[in-house]
């Protein structure tokens, strides 16, 4: 069955208090606009989205409003908004708005390397979910990228990376945001968020006996939701740009040099 849902996108392209290493070693005070190949970061993403055919609305959250509405163009599907103090707060009370349509989907500003390809793919390989979460394998990272060095959590025989691509398909999908936001400060430490989302998924992962899928459906039973893990093909699906390695390959991708 065609899947013909007109998805929502939050973008979230805000920037940590006092900004980070990466974007004071460039000499930029707001990570969005992070210079890559000659454009703002944000550009690259933005240009993605309105390029896939399902996307409907682009809502751009931020703290920085008019900074990032003047770098913007001028297309009717973009809207910036104020965000929240954290991620998971902000979606919170977007999916707690009884106005918020759904499906929506979640992605990042410092997400350069985004392809109308992969938001297809993820979109597809979402469907049947309230939430499905966008992975890299190892496996697929390593064969292109050797030497790259992501955050990887393992499930099986096999470790994955997130591609920073999240679906909520449903208004259920609040059950899965009120859990993250319990999470949200443990996100960069694998094994003390696999903890907080239950025992039983935490030692799978741990022993190595449940692969994705199986997780997946266990944390499902948990939380009273459907959850999808979907395996994108692009390894580059999983490199952001979170710090300096990650920017020199990104450039190093788009000038076709990696």
């Amino acid at each position: 069955m065609t899947d013909d849902k007109r998805w929502t996108v939050l973008l979230l392209a805000g920037s940590r208090p006092g900004g980070d290493p990466l974007t004071r070693s460039l000499q930029v005070d707001y990570k969005p606009l992070l210079p890559i190949a000659g454009e703002p970061m944000l550009l690259r993403p933005i240009r993605a989205l309105l390029a896939t055919e399902k996307v409907s609305k682009i809502r751009v959250l931020t703290q920085q409003v008019e900074r990032l509405r003047e770098a913007l163009p001028n297309e009717p599907r973009l809207v910036v908004e104020r965000s929240d103090d954290t991620i998971a707060a902000t979606l919170q009370r977007i999916c707690a708005d009884p106005e918020t349509p759904y499906p929506l989907l979640v992605t990042t500003a410092d997400h350069a390397l985004l392809t109308p390809q992969m938001i297809e793919e993820f979109l597809a390989g979402s469907a049947g979910s309230d939430v499905a979460i966008g992975f890299v394998s190892r496996s697929n990272m390593l064969t292109r990228f050797p030497d790259a060095q992501r955050t990887w959590l393992r499930f099986g025989r096999e470790r994955y990376s997130g591609a920073n691509l999240f679906a909520l398909r449903t208004p259920e999908a609040r059950i899965g945001i009120e859990r993250w936001r319990s999470v949200e400060q443990d996100r960069k430490k694998g094994w003390r968020v696999l903890l907080q989302m239950g025992l039983p998924l935490f030692l799978g992962a741990v022993l190595r006996v449940r692969d994705l899928d199986q997780s997946a459906r266990g944390l499902s039973r948990s939380l009273g939701i459907t959850i999808k893990g979907v395996v994108l093909s692009d390894p580059t699906a999983a490199i952001d740009v979170d710090k300096a390695a990650d920017y020199t390959l990104v450039n190093e991708i788009l000038a076709g040099r990696a």
